[in-house]
């Protein structure tokens, strides 16, 4: 039996024991005053004190023994209020365990129900007094009058339910809410990583909140990137970043990377960076600036424009082919009027007929030719060897008949309609359609004088090649477009329109081979993933614009939807997502939210995109430069990610 003296219980001011006096109570303890009087200031018990006191544990059964499932516990949920929602709860913590339940946290939660929960840390931790409200008068006056009390506090989170764990640690969703008093536990960073599921070889950055949670995006499931990711955020909030990293990490992956590079940011990322911020906090997380292979990346500029990098080693020079594009697609970059687009469309008729007759395509005595004339669909391409030259030839005779002018006077453009013979037919072509209004003729030919004008289009290869989508759909390649010095919006549009479509007939040809080669039983790559990331989709796909070129957005959809099973993802980038389309959200299925301020917008995006809570939703308006929400197909759920540092040079930087 422990002496009072020694015995930690007792009230710790016993001074004066000599010269206090004695004064009992009804319970018969004798305490001890050190000024003799009365009162109820206490300073010590009688001798006898103690033992009765643990007379009286031992009676009650003993000491209270430590609840074993409480072990390791940062604290307990706490019982239900009328405010309380459906899937959230409220934990309460120590005042030891409030560092250790930070924004975004895991916790096991153990149901006194012997069921087992896993959750997620979706507000605080915040620090509230025991005793009293954190806004009381007291503590106000206090701190406002410099003040140094501080009360004993405890913290309290706001948990969201993952769902309920099995023993085998799969989820499946909850029925019942964990019971209050429940223990909560802390995961570490090998566990949340596991809960998370937010592994991947192509690295985005660190969940915000962990040391060592990584967030990455893996490469080769159909379920992420082949279904598509839209990237928005204002400007300077890291959008550039973000795409620099992700390009360099697909095309370690082996993944064939097109950007459209639409203010020529990205044509030095064969080039590690030299930005001392960057190159700061790549050191903070053990990562090294490198840029990309000089021989895996390639440049490609329009003939006649300039490149944002002229000193690039790899870089093309590329020219348009007019016979790719959809005739409907003409009509709707150049936004034909309805008269205008009929005279179009007769025009384009009558060149084709034209190009039969002269034996162009198809050629004389070939079958194979024949047969893919019948079969060209007009609504996604245009007709082989056809050029912009020769249907403003045939533009022009159609004014020229309207006017009562004789073939004698017409003086084509290509050589092929020079001959009188040839001339007259052309005329006589067209007078059998009775074309009407010269001046909507002039009109329409003024619309194609000024794409004529841009010297893109079937240029000589000896001046510029066609872009060879092959070469370009290799694994590893990175091809940037550089539309930089592209002063007119329909130019890029028409760039863009001929890209996509060029790359899904290409990686259609390459899969149909491969599958060929497998039922031959010859040994053949599997096709390479592409990744094709469009800068500025506003641009081309804004909702105005739809609204005019259905038959534009219907390609993108079509490449959209058979990209799907071809391994072929799209990326829309834009600091004005409130300009896209609902339809193209419709064909987004992963998003990478940085900065936007607009509320408008947000509340917008917050109809469209589904599985981000009201927490995220919240921050969106205040992320920081290099922040943003990530939300995937492959992660349990969207997270905070701190995204790494560009490590190849990017030629505008804040």
């Amino acid at each position: 039996m422990r002496s009072p003296d020694q015995d930690p219980r007792l009230w710790p001011d016993q001074s004066n024991r000599e010269d206090s006096t004695r004064e009992g109570n009804d319970a018969g303890v004798v305490f001890e005053r050190p000024d003799g009087g009365n009162g109820d200031a206490v300073r010590q018990p009688s001798d006898d004190f103690l033992q009765r006191l643990d007379a009286d544990i031992e009676s009650s059964g003993g000491e209270l023994v430590p609840d074993a499932d409480r072990e390791g516990a940062i604290g307990a949920t706490m019982f239900d209020l009328p405010n309380s929602e459906d899937g959230t709860l409220t934990v309460l913590l120590s005042k030891e365990n409030l560092q250790r339940a930070p924004s975004q946290a895991l916790v096991r939660i153990k149901s006194r129900d012997s069921r087992d929960y896993l959750g997620i840390v979706a507000n605080g931790p915040f620090a509230e007094p025991d005793s009293l409200r954190g806004d009381s008068h007291m503590l106000v006056t206090v701190a406002t009058r410099g003040g140094i009390y501080l009360p004993p506090y405890h913290g309290r989170i706001q948990v969201s339910i993952l769902g309920e764990e099995h023993a085998d640690k799969t989820l499946k969703p909850p029925r019942l809410r964990p019971l209050p008093n429940s223990p909560v536990f802390a995961l570490d960073d090998t566990e949340s990583a596991a809960v998370l599921r937010s592994e991947g070889d192509i690295r985005l950055g660190m969940v915000v909140g962990y040391d060592e949670v990584p967030v990455g995006i893996p490469s080769t499931l159909k379920s992420v990137l082949p279904r598509h990711t839209a990237v928005l955020g204002t400007t300077g909030s890291g959008k550039s970043t973000t795409i620099s990293g992700l390009v360099q990490q697909a095309q370690a992956a082996g993944i064939a990377v097109v950007l459209l590079d639409v203010e020529g940011e990205y044509t030095f990322l064969h080039e590690p960076t030299d930005d001392p911020q960057m190159l700061s906090t790549l050191e903070e997380r053990g990562l090294e600036p490198r840029g990309i292979p000089e021989n895996d990346m390639t440049v490609y500029h329009l003939v006649g424009r300039d490149t944002a990098n002229p000193d690039h080693p790899n870089k093309r020079v590329f020219s348009l082919q007019f016979a790719r594009l959809s005739p409907y697609t003409v009509v709707e970059i150049l936004d034909l009027n309805d008269a205008q687009a009929g005279r179009f469309h007769k025009a384009y008729e009558i060149a084709t007929g034209m190009l039969r007759y002269l034996g162009i395509f198809p050629a004389r005595g070939n079958p194979a030719q024949e047969r893919m004339a019948l079969e060209i669909d007009d609504l996604e391409r245009g007709y082989p060897r056809l050029t912009l030259s020769f249907l403003l030839d045939v533009v022009n005779a159609c004014r020229d008949v309207t006017d009562k002018k004789k073939a004698d006077n017409f003086e084509p453009y290509n050589h092929e309609l020079r001959p009188e013979v040839v001339k007259k037919e052309l005329f006589d072509r067209i007078s059998r359609e009775k074309p009407s209004s010269a001046i909507s003729w002039q009109a329409l030919l003024s619309r194609l004088w000024r794409l004529h004008r841009l010297r893109v289009f079937d240029r000589s290869e000896d001046e510029a090649k066609p872009l060879i989508y092959k070469q370009m759909l290799r694994p590893g390649r990175v091809s940037i477009l550089d539309l930089s010095d592209t002063s007119m919006s329909e130019l890029s549009n028409i760039v863009i329109a001929d890209l996509l479509r060029g790359i899904q007939e290409t990686q259609d040809d390459i899969y149909e081979e491969f599958e060929k080669a497998k039922e031959r039983g010859t040994k053949a790559s599997p096709p390479a993933r592409v990744l094709t990331i469009i800068e500025e989709a506003h641009e081309f796909l804004s909702a105005e614009r739809i609204d005019k070129m259905p038959i534009l957005f219907e390609q993108v959809a079509r490449v959209a939807k058979r990209g799907r099973k071809r391994g072929l993802g799209l990326v829309f980038v834009t600091q004005l997502p409130q300009h896209l389309p609902r339809q193209v959200f419709g064909l987004v299925n992963s998003y990478l939210l940085h900065k936007i301020t607009d509320p408008q917008v947000v509340s917008i995006l917050k109809r469209t995109v589904s599985g981000i809570d009201d927490n995220l939703w919240r921050q969106v308006p205040g992320l920081a430069p290099g922040q943003a929400i990530a939300a995937f197909p492959h992660m349990t759920r969207p997270l905070l990610v701190a995204v790494d540092p560009s490590p190849a040079k990017l030629r505008l930087i804040d």
